[in-house]
């Protein structure tokens, strides 16, 4: 039998000196480049990357930014952003443009009192306290609904995955919820004979179905309450109430309900377990924003005339993220994702949500309304005008 000897070990190699030349100036580029992106972590970001993409082959003017291009509207109204695009609803109907003015969509139709709600992908458009409502997604109309006379509709949400709230009235009942499908098919009504429903929109997970506002008076003093539904049946689960407060929006981000009044801003939670008001501390709430992700902004002031205000950012559990200090006159305020817009007749500044400056922009077309998109982009419109607006 061949005896088994030890096999020696193997010769060590020397280190390349080329290899050791090169690992200083990598390891050197990648502590500056971990230092850059802490000390750049609000402007170096996926938005940032995701704006490069999506814009860069738009052609702009000496400015830098996108050429403004004209839009048709006439009568009362707004502007929302839908995905990509400018959606302009007025008493005239309801117009859809592209970034650079190509005009996707044009419904031309008659509403008095025109209301419009965006949620992802989808937005809906209705004439409250009338008879017709539109859904808009992908360019095009997606649902329509006229209602008979005596079922006027009071007000729409859009919920996620393309369902829907509307709120109506009828004959012997002081409101109805009825709650759409993504296939635009009724899925569940809530009739109220008790209290006024004012408002209602879905949850963010679906669990709860819809958050009905209702007015009404307690102990002979008025009061807003909260009623929080779910898929069991027509009978409310939680009453939270909003207290002697006059309710001007109702929203849901951030897992949580914000209903926005004229003293104080209401935050609830889904499952109606917390409920607590932050109240303006006798300030008048000149503006605000219900549509970052997961906080509001309010700017308020002192004194019911005048152009000195304070912005403050909040957060799901009612703390303040940041304050600033505002002299100029703000003509429109907005947030989306994790940013604040802020639109004088001078600049348009877009804050973080803790209210750094993240990009300061000319309002060299005399804006007066700011629509801003998550991804730090902002449309700004004047009369018939419009521009995108992109940070550097």
């Amino acid at each position: 039998m061949e005896e088994l000897r030890p096999v020696p070990p193997a010769p060590k190699k020397k280190p390349n000196p080329i290899l050791r030349l090169l690992a200083f100036p990598l390891t050197l580029a990648l502590l500056l480049g971990a230092v850059a992106l802490v000390a750049y972590r609000d402007r170096i970001n996926l938005d940032a990357i995701k704006r490069y993409f999506t814009y860069r082959s738009l052609e702009r003017s000496d400015s830098g930014q996108i050429d403004a291009f004209q839009f048709d509207s006439s009568g009362r109204g707004g502007f929302s952003s839908l995905g990509d695009d400018l959606l302009v609803w007025s008493s005239a109907g309801i117009r859809l443009y592209s970034s650079s003015g190509v005009e996707y969509l044009n419904d031309a139709l008659s509403l008095l009192h025109p209301m419009a709600d965006i949620r992802d992908d989808a937005a809906v458009v209705y004439d409250a306290g009338g008879t017709t409502l539109r859904v808009y997604a992908d360019r095009a109309q997606i649902f329509s609904l006229d209602a008979e006379q005596g079922h006027e509709i009071l007000s729409a949400r859009m919920g996620p995955g393309r369902t829907l709230a509307v709120v109506t009235r009828e004959t012997g009942y002081k409101g109805v919820v009825t709650l759409y499908g993504s296939d635009f098919q009724p899925t569940m009504a809530i009739r109220i004979s008790t209290r006024y429903v004012m408002d209602a929109i879905p949850s963010q997970d679906g669990k709860t179905i819809a958050a009905v506002l209702t007015v009404g008076q307690s102990n002979n003093t008025f009061e807003s309450t909260l009623a929080l539904y779910d898929r069991a049946g027509d009978e409310a689960f939680a009453q939270c109430s909003l207290g002697n407060n006059a309710i001007l929006d109702l929203s849901c981000s951030g897992g949580v309900f914000w209903a926005l009044g004229e003293t104080g801003l209401s935050i609830v939670s889904t499952d109606g377990a917390a409920n607590l008001t932050c109240d303006y501390g006798g300030a008048y709430l000149k503006d605000y924003s219900l549509g970052g992700d997961g906080y509001a902004a309010l700017l308020l002031g002192k004194y019911r005339a005048g152009s000195s205000t304070t912005l403050t950012t909040v957060d799901t559990k009612g703390e303040t993220i940041a304050t600033l200090d505002l002299e100029d006159q703000i003509l429109d305020l907005a947030t989306s994702g994790r940013y604040v817009a802020v639109l004088t007749a001078s600049t348009l500044t877009i804050y973080t949500k803790d209210l750094q400056v993240y990009e300061t922009i000319d309002n060299t077309m005399g804006a007066r309304n700011v629509v801003l998109r998550s991804d730090g982009t902002a449309y700004l419109a004047s009369g018939e005008t419009a521009q995108l607006c992109i940070p550097d």
